[in-house]
């Protein structure tokens, strides 16, 4: 039989049953940190920056890999204060650094607001991972536990993570979640199979268990590198799933380049001469459907007759639908609304955008504050609504799926477009607000995983660029550059039938999260136990 050899910073494995030195109910101690506390802050602080740079603008995917490898080996070993100091270097290392673009008009103080509480969402989830790191090798302390359960354990841990910071505190912010940093990479394709949380966790899940076969350390035993092997196979060698083709429509879409941002100086008027303007170059076109982007009216077309009128002539010039976006009030109550313009029939159908950007568009407690930063807040005005209708509209006998500015973050708002009918997607946005930042192209990294995603093409159009035309494979086949006005008529393809990632992907996110979670509580329930009935206390040495 072969010994047992124990690897620098891995725990003993207990003795086998019976053998020298065995007590009955005897279990592992917890591991020992595989680096010092002060190494594994430094990796913690490099390791965010590396993570960071696997998304746009950079874009240098392989790098995500390196980063969550910085973010769980500093993990390993830690008792649950330490392993939240880890966690906060790492998570204010990497947030501080994504979004920094919110500084570009709101200053510092935003910036600090939202990045400091991801930070501790991160700091705190970090401590989970550390428990799957000690309890899961205490309660299943074979090799082939530590090999691809344990992985398995640490994903779930970091998948739940992220689907918390992603849907609170009001409506979360799903921003930087793993799987989007695969948008440009081979691996984009999973996410057509098991959406972009299921990514987020195979990803994981292969780091995790490469780091396990390293601290294993029996490289002469080719089957130790099974798990791991097998799940790069998995990443590298699967194929999109593929939708069916359903013909073609032919989209003119504009970017206007109008003075859409919040602090632009403007006339009335100005947001939609800018966008009629470059409009012009379309008018002989033969169009299926003319797109425009979000807020390029600048006015409430349901209440203003001059604007509504405008648009029908409009309708009737390009002889096609008009689907554009402009704010609207109903009922006492104000919406971020999408609408199809008729030729001769107006307004016939709209959508509200589903989730308002808490602080972008809307309050919430708005007294609590207002009492605390009165300045910041009182520069937002409106308070949208969040709307009740499908992110769905039917153009000339084509079902497009919708998604206003930032609502292309929330899985739910592109499942059920599709799940309504959508056989294409059309993204409708301003970038204003963030001119030369990565702020647009992260956002468009979003829109080009939601096409492979779903198997549908998207043509994502913005107020000030860069506008995409994506097809459902993931490549771009037309675009517009940023800060310049210009047009597209792109023949869009047009596909039927829905992905994996759309059927399961809500209850695959929930076991995969949830579930892990529920194991993990399982878990320290069960080696809290055995522990006491072992009659020895946590071994994991004070101050790792």
């Amino acid at each position: 039989m072969e010994a047992t050899r124990p690897v620098a910073g891995q725990e003993r494995e207990a003795p086998a049953a019976g053998g020298p030195g065995a007590r009955r109910g005897t279990i592992p101690p917890g591991p020992r940190p595989v680096l010092p506390l002060w190494a594994a802050l430094v990796a913690a602080a490099v390791g965010g920056p590396i993570l960071d740079a696997a998304y746009p603008a950079l874009g240098w995917w392989p790098l995500a890999f390196v980063g969550v490898a910085l973010c769980l080996v500093p993990l390993i070993g830690r008792r649950a204060w330490s392993a939240v100091l880890v966690g906060a270097v790492f998570g204010a290392s990497f947030y501080f650094t994504h979004i920094v673009w919110i500084t570009r008009y709101l200053g510092a103080l935003p910036w600090f607001g939202l990045a400091g509480l991801e930070t501790v969402f991160w700091a705190f989830g970090s401590v989970l991972i550390t428990w799957a790191y000690r309890w899961l090798p205490r309660v299943l302390p074979g090799t082939w536990a530590r090999l691809a359960a344990l992985p398995a354990l640490v994903a779930g841990m970091w998948t739940f993570r992220e689907v918390f910071i992603g849907s609170w505190p009001y409506t979360g912010f799903p921003w930087a979640r793993l799987g989007m940093s695969q948008s440009e990479s081979p691996l984009a394709h999973l996410s057509s199979w098991v959406g972009v949380s299921g990514l987020t966790f195979l990803m994981v899940m292969a780091t995790a268990a490469v780091i396990e076969w390293v601290r294993v350390g029996r490289f002469r035993d080719v089957r130790t590198a099974l798990p791991s092997a097998g799940l790069i196979a998995v990443l590298l060698l699967t194929p999109a799933w593929q939708t069916t083709a359903a013909g073609t429509m032919r989209v003119g879409s504009v970017q206007g380049n109008g003075p859409t941002g919040y602090f632009d100086e403007r006339e009335p008027g100005d947001i939609l001469r800018a966008q009629l303007t470059a409009t012009a170059p379309l008018l002989d076109e033969d169009l299926d459907l003319l797109l425009w982007p979000e807020g390029a009216v600048g006015a409430d077309p349901t209440r203003d007759a001059g604007i509504a009128e405008l648009l029908d002539t409009l309708a009737l010039r390009v002889d096609a639908p008009v689907l554009l976006n402009a704010a609207t009030e109903r009922d006492g109550d104000v919406f971020n609304t999408s609408m199809i313009w008729e030729p001769g029939e107006g307004l016939t159908q709209y959508h509200d955008k589903r989730t308002p950007v808490p602080f972008g568009e809307y309050v919430p407690e708005r007294w609590f504050f207002e009492a605390i930063v009165p300045d910041l807040v009182g520069l937002i005005q409106r308070e949208y609504t969040p709307g009740a209708n499908a992110p769905y509209v039917d153009a000339g006998g084509a079902g497009i799926g919708l998604a206003i500015c930032f609502d292309v973050i929330y899985d739910d708002v592109i499942r059920e477009g599709a799940r309504e009918g959508a056989q294409v997607y059309m993204f409708q946005t301003n970038n204003a607000d963030f001119r030369d930042t990565d702020e647009n192209l992260q956002q468009l990294a979003f829109a080009r995983m939601r096409a492979i995603e779903t198997g549908r093409s998207v043509v994502n159009i913005s107020t000030v660029g860069t506008s995409q035309v994506i097809s459902p494979a993931g490549r771009t086949i037309d675009s517009l550059p940023a800060d310049v006005p210009g047009s597209m008529v792109t023949e869009v393809e047009l596909r039927d039938g829905l992905t994996p990632a759309v059927v399961i992907g809500g209850v695959a996110e929930t076991l995969l999260s949830w579930g892990s979670l529920v194991a993990l509580v399982s878990l320290g329930i069960l080696a809290r136990t055995r522990r006491a009935q072992d009659g020895r206390g946590d071994e994991t040495p004070r101050g790792a």
